[in-house]
């Protein structure tokens, strides 16, 4: 399922400097915005939850997995990936990030078969280190094609 989410239409590459966390949320997730899988208040709404609830969507060292409610704005199951080439630190310096995925559902089980697909991922420290040195989306999908079911 991981593999049908993250394609070359839902996956991103950026060299900016300058990019803030809220920019970084936004950018991860238009992809998205634009096939319709979220609406734009979707955004909004994962931006409110980071300032109120801090840090919590880094989930590991250099990941983020933004989300929101299913109610907040999501038309499904949806998965967006932003690879920054430098740190964009969430909320704060302690949270330094360079891997921005955005994570949209239906309701509350539906997605859990893609968290479980991107955990298996995120474990394999090898595959996470050539996520974090890709310098493009077409290196960033066969990292994670080749990762799915290992």
């Amino acid at each position: 399922m991981l593999n049908e989410l993250l394609t070359k239409d839902t996956i991103q590459y950026r060299d900016i400097d300058h990019l803030n966390w809220q920019e970084a949320i936004k950018v991860a997730a238009m992809p998205l915005i634009k096939n319709g899988s979220i609406l734009p208040r979707y955004v909004e709404s994962m931006i409110k939850i980071s300032l109120k609830e801090g840090p919590y969507f880094n989930i590991g060292p250099e990941v983020v997995l933004a989300h929101a409610r299913p109610t907040d704005g999501s038309n499904g199951i949806a998965l967006a990936l932003l690879k920054t080439k430098k740190d964009v630190c969430l909320i704060n310096n302690q949270h330094p990030a360079k891997l921005w995925f955005v994570l949209a559902a239906n309701d509350n089980q539906s997605h859990l078969m893609v968290i479980k697909e991107l955990m298996q991922l995120l474990t394999d420290k090898k595959r996470v280190d050539l996520l974090l040195n890709a310098e493009n989306k077409q290196s960033i999908e066969k990292i994670i094609v080749e990762g799915v079911g290992k």
